[in-house]
């Protein structure tokens, strides 16, 4: 079946019918579309994984701050906190949350990471890939095949909806990095095609209307934070599903309703600052006190 990405469904589908994973089916189109074998398109991915984890490690630098000033040191802290035991909801939940902090924080300082969907929602799919992967000591083979589960979504609501915060609001950004972690999440754990599915369409109902008002215009408040969010929203859909909860309404559906909320958002609040957080009196003043 040659996959077009245009739905969830379609992915579905190609994976139930050949008795394989979507990560599997993915990787084979990907091969044969580009003209090169399997292994340099998992070898590419491979990389783009290494970069994911230098991003973590480096975003934990506790002397770490942009050159706004609005952001640094804040993963650390929750790191430093974890490792002491005086965080409150778990060990991996921790971590994860820290994770997605280091990375969002490390791209406001301009150092390099992967824009997994974009660089607004750049900590999502780290975090909560490379935290399960330490904390279960999984292999790093699993991992890297499930970012080609979480690129295929990605590329469903990239074709269908939007991952842009300009075109539809945060619910483009950090709501399609957490479905595409949920869904590489539940294949992770043996979660079937439908499975995944269901992840996806769970994770992108919780971030349904998300806006995206960055103040200063700057990627960092509330976009870090926003990605801490986003990887326990991935936690929370991945369970769900993977607990046989499946989703009232299809991932397809949620998708293009997802693209008419984004459609009927005000400009003000798709990444104008000009609404939201960034027109509040503090986000006003930070934006002076940044800009002049």
């Amino acid at each position: 079946m040659q996959l077009k990405y245009n739905s969830v469904e379609e992915l579905v589908a190609a994976a139930s019918s050949s008795n394989k994973k979507i990560s599997e089916i993915v990787l084979e189109q990907q091969a044969e579309d580009m003209e090169t074998s399997p292994e340099d398109v998992y070898s590419t991915m491979e990389s783009s994984f290494e970069v994911m984890r230098q991003s973590v490690l480096n975003g934990m630098d506790e002397t770490l701050r942009s050159s706004s000033g609005l952001s640094g040191g804040a993963a650390a802290k929750l790191k430093k906190a974890v490792e002491e035991g005086k965080n409150h909801y778990g060990h991996l939940l921790g971590n994860a949350i820290s994770m997605a902090l280091a990375v969002t924080e490390y791209n406001s300082c301009m150092g390099q990471i992967v824009a997994a969907p974009t660089a607004g929602s750049c900590g999502v799919i780290p975090a909560a890939l490379i935290s399960v992967m330490e904390e279960f000591d999984l292999p790093k083979h699993d991992i890297i095949m499930s970012l080609f589960t979480a690129s295929a979504i990605g590329m469903v609501i990239a074709k269908c909806a939007s991952i842009a915060g300009a075109e539809g609001g945060c619910q483009a950004e950090v709501g399609s990095a957490s479905a595409m972690a949920a869904a590489a999440l539940t294949e992770i754990f043996g979660g079937t095609p439908q499975m995944v599915s269901d992840s996806c369409a769970i994770a992108l109902k919780n971030t349904m209307g998300l806006v995206c008002d960055p103040v200063a215009g700057l990627v960092e408040v509330p976009c870090i934070k926003r990605n801490a969010m986003g990887v326990a929203n991935a936690f929370t859909a991945s369970e769900l599903a993977c607990a046989g909860i499946t989703s009232a309404i299809p991932a397809d559906e949620v998708i293009f309703a997802m693209k008419q909320v984004g459609n009927l958002m005000s400009s003000s609040l798709k990444e104008t600052s000009e609404g939201g957080l960034a027109a509040t009196p503090t986000g006003c003043r930070l934006r002076k006190q940044i800009f002049g």
